[in-house]
């Protein structure tokens, strides 16, 4: 049985999510570079769960300021900059957050979703099977229909446009983003603050992407995600991977066993003397010894 220590663990995800002060990101290209290196991140920390984010890969390991002057929030400049220009994807996916994906993970993200073939059709089968909602059906319509738009037009093109449809708006946009079907892709200065997002089809907005989508099969999709996580992570137990995906524990489990056959991955990791129920990359077993840090 292979032992590592939380401190070990520690440096590495230190070094990974790039909340070392030594390692910390100063421009867009370097978070360009950091999200490609990770497959996905965060834009901001979520609680609950230990994942890279670009707020912390900028401005450390703190929580996200309220000041709109403080440093960190120039992470907010660098994403208005990247939309639309396919540079990396961006929209509501890991915990129903933020997160932005290198564009050559985006297609087993996509093998996941329930777009299945033609993104004009696939949603009236959810829509019929009662796995779509009412307002997202609207919006994504609207969206056929009128081409990329922003909140505002959006809004009423959809016929939610009323102050009493602000929260059913809101989920249709999270639920057609994480079934990947719309996306953000510009910022306008629409509305009364001058700020609103362009949507898209996802589809539409990456016209290659149901092609390079369609060979993955679920099980490459699920091993490609998962051991880019562990990647990211170091290590892991079933339990911290299914608090941040979020699927059947089973699934996981499964996942896991099948990279550790493919020896992608090692388990029966133990962290200080604890359990041995941790999942780890062999790199990061490898050069525990020398993962030390100065401040």
């Amino acid at each position: 049985m292979k032992q590592i220590s939380k401190t070990a663990l520690e440096n590495y995800r230190a070094i990974t999510f790039r909340t070392h002060p030594g390692y910390r990101l100063t421009n867009p290209e370097e978070a360009l570079t950091f999200i490609q290196q990770r497959g996905y991140v965060l834009f901001w920390p979520c609680q609950g769960i230990e994942f890279p984010s670009l707020w912390a890969a900028v401005a450390g390991n703190r929580p996200v300021a309220d000041e709109h002057d403080d440093p960190g929030h120039i992470t907010w400049s660098w994403k208005d900059e990247w939309l639309g220009k396919h540079l990396v994807y961006y929209g509501r996916v890991i915990r129903r957050k933020n997160t932005f994906i290198s564009l050559d993970l985006l297609p087993y993200f996509y093998a996941l979703s329930p777009n299945y073939g033609n993104p004009y059709e696939d949603y009236l089968i959810d829509y019929s099977a009662g796995k779509l909602s009412a307002e997202a059906k609207a919006v994504y319509e609207a969206l056929i229909k009128e081409g990329a738009l922003d909140t505002i037009s959006l809004r009423k093109a959809a016929r939610l446009s009323s102050r009493a449809s602000d929260s059913a708006f809101n989920r249709a946009l999270e639920e057609l983003q994480i079934t990947f079907r719309v996306v953000p892709v510009a910022v306008s200065q629409a509305g009364a603050w001058k700020y609103a997002f362009v949507y898209d089809l996802t589809a539409r907005h990456y016209p290659d992407l149901v092609d390079k989508a369609h060979p993955i099969s679920e099980w490459d999709a699920r091993r490609k995600i998962i051991q880019n996580a562990l990647e990211s992570l170091g290590a892991a137990r079933i339990s911290d991977l299914n608090r941040i995906f979020q699927w059947e524990k089973s699934l996981i489990e499964r996942t896991c066993e099948s990279l550790v056959e493919r020896k992608a991955i090692l388990k029966n990791i133990s962290l200080d003397e604890s359990s041995s129920d941790y999942f780890c990359v062999p790199q990061f077993v490898e050069k525990t010894s020398a993962l030390t840090l100065t401040s």
